[in-house]
């Protein structure tokens, strides 16, 4: 919008308040009737709850921890070929270092490549990951 765009009645404008009943805005000015925000200076603080303790200070201050994330694992294509190991499975990943030693359950995704071929034992695998490794001559036990 530019300057030499604007019509008369581009500017609205302003409701006159308190100027009779007639008007819409007459008496209370829209204001309701009584309490802090019809009085004049009636305001209060932003997240002021009426005395409540206010939300802001109600929940707690530090970050969630998932208890479910502590036991999972991710593991990418590429870190399977682990040198002089053809079977993988969650020991074996413990082990080299891999994944956490808290770790219960591993699954490996779809992420990098894989020339090795190599049996995955106990794992789960995404369905892309799956591919890929049944591809490069290995195969998926349960």
């Amino acid at each position: 919008m530019r300057l030499n765009n604007l019509k008369p009645g581009s500017r609205k404008p302003a409701k006159r308040r308190g100027r009779g009943h007639s008007a819409g805005q007459g008496k209370t000015c829209g204001r309701g009737v009584k309490g802090q925000h019809a009085r004049s200076g009636g305001y209060h603080k932003v997240g002021f709850e009426g005395g409540q303790m206010p939300i802001q200070r109600r929940v707690p201050k530090f970050g969630f921890i998932s208890r479910m994330a502590r036991g999972r694992a991710e593991l990418r294509l590429h870190e399977l070929a682990i040198p002089g190991e053809s079977v993988v499975d969650i020991d074996v990943l413990k082990q080299a270092g891999l994944v956490p030693v808290a770790a219960k359950r591993v699954k490996v995704i779809a992420s990098g490549t894989l020339e090795k071929a190599v049996t995955v034992k106990g794992l789960a695998v995404t369905p892309g990951a799956r591919k890929a490794i049944e591809a490069a001559g290995g195969k998926i036990e349960a």
